[in-house]
């Protein structure tokens, strides 16, 4: 059996992060390595942790999605960084992709989906 797929929430939506959390756990293939609510907060916490995926909110206090992008790639440069969104715009989705983010999705697709986009991610 290959080891699970290695996740990092960020997400400021206490419930949203909770819910993914909980999602994520009654899949064997994935485990939530950290979960913290700002991206000021995911540099330090990939450092920690090495995931293989990072799920970054794009709206948050502090860093935006983008620039936390920036900084947790600068901390672990392996990690792969899905973008999290409730409503990203197009010029949005291009910055975070630009800052080196290899896929955005949706709050609102289905967790299947959202599931299915961070395997895509890790190479699964």
């Amino acid at each position: 059996m290959t080891s699970p797929v290695k996740v990092v929430l960020v997400e400021d939506n206490e419930g949203f992060r909770e819910t993914l959390t909980l999602v994520f756990g009654m899949r064997e293939e994935l485990q939530v390595v950290a979960a913290v609510a700002s991206g000021d907060e995911a540099p330090e916490a990939c450092a920690r942790v090495q995931p293989d995926v990072v799920l970054m909110d794009y709206r948050m206090p502090g860093m935006n999605g983008a620039d936390a992008t920036r900084a947790v790639l600068a901390a672990c440069p392996a990690a792969r960084v899905v973008c999290l969104s409730a409503s990203v715009t197009d010029e949005e989705t291009a910055e975070v992709l630009a800052a080196g983010a290899v896929a955005c999705v949706r709050k609102d697709e289905a967790f299947d989906r959202i599931v299915g986009v961070v395997f895509e991610a890790a190479g699964r």
